[in-house]
């Protein structure tokens, strides 16, 4: 049975990017399934760090995005949306080229609180960075 309470398409969700900072780093969501969303981003100049590694806020950029609209789109409510209140992630695997790709699945989904938890792995499916997301799940004003 699918977690997601709103109808969606990839291009649909990928168009919430334009003009912020998913569309800056060239964040797109490849796949989604019952229980999971996939989205990916490109090591390159804008998500590297001086050193030539990808940079670990780009991968908690990363993160972020993909569990804010793995949240929204478990919110039946059209008088209610999710808002970020704390984000982790450990960094395990520097990634110096290519596309690292991340996975979404929910810990919690709640009335009030969701937590999710997102694995980025590189081009050879080697995890690089564990992410947890909690988001509030509050009125629209």
């Amino acid at each position: 049975m699918s977690i997601w309470k709103k109808e969606f398409t990839l291009d649909a969700i990928n168009s919430f990017g334009t003009g912020c900072m998913p569309g800056y780093l060239d964040i797109k969501f490849t796949e989604f399934g019952d229980d999971y969303i996939v989205a990916e981003m490109p090591v390159n100049e804008h998500t590297k760090q001086p050193m030539g590694l990808l940079h670990g806020g780009a991968s908690v950029v990363l993160a972020e995005t993909i569990g804010s609209v793995a949240g929204l789109l478990c919110v039946d409510n059209p008088n209610k949306t999710t808002v970020g209140v704390e984000i982790n992630a450990n960094h395990l695997r520097a990634v110096r080229k290519g596309i690292v790709t991340g996975t979404a699945k929910p810990v919690r989904i709640g009335r009030s609180i969701q937590v999710w938890n997102i694995e980025i792995r590189d081009e050879e499916g080697r995890l690089s960075c564990v992410s947890r997301f909690t988001l509030a799940v509050v009125d629209i004003t």
